[in-house]
């Protein structure tokens, strides 16, 4: 196994453990390349919960852009909703988790069909 097929089943461990669900391994898979080099870099693979501009950055990049969601208040509750089911006291909040429950959360898992 390489290193991306190491990280998500740490990703899909997070999902067990952590966030109570069963995870859709192709999707999740999807998701994770989708974020492409960003997985490898200890900075970019977690997602800072607690700054405003992290957050305002996965509303942008990720919900807008990838999933071609319209902006409104209920993006920034989807993901705090994304944030509290994975631990708000959880250090490592890895970015394909949070993308791939957001992905989950707006039915929106034919955009990596």
């Amino acid at each position: 196994m390489g290193k991306r097929d190491d990280l998500i089943a740490q990703y899909a461990d997070d999902l067990r453990n952590k966030c109570g669900m069963q995870p859709d391994m192709d999707l999740l898979t999807k998701v994770t390349i989708g974020c492409g080099p960003a997985i490898y870099n200890a900075d970019a693979s977690t997602v800072a919960a607690t700054q405003a501009a992290e957050l305002e950055t996965v509303k942008n990049n990720f919900l807008i852009k990838k999933l071609g969601l319209a902006d409104g208040p209920q993006l920034m509750e989807a993901i705090n909703s994304v944030i509290e089911t994975y631990g708000r006291s959880e250090r490592n909040k890895y970015r394909a988790v949070v993308y791939y429950m957001l992905t989950k959360h707006f039915s929106k898992e034919s955009i990596y069909g």
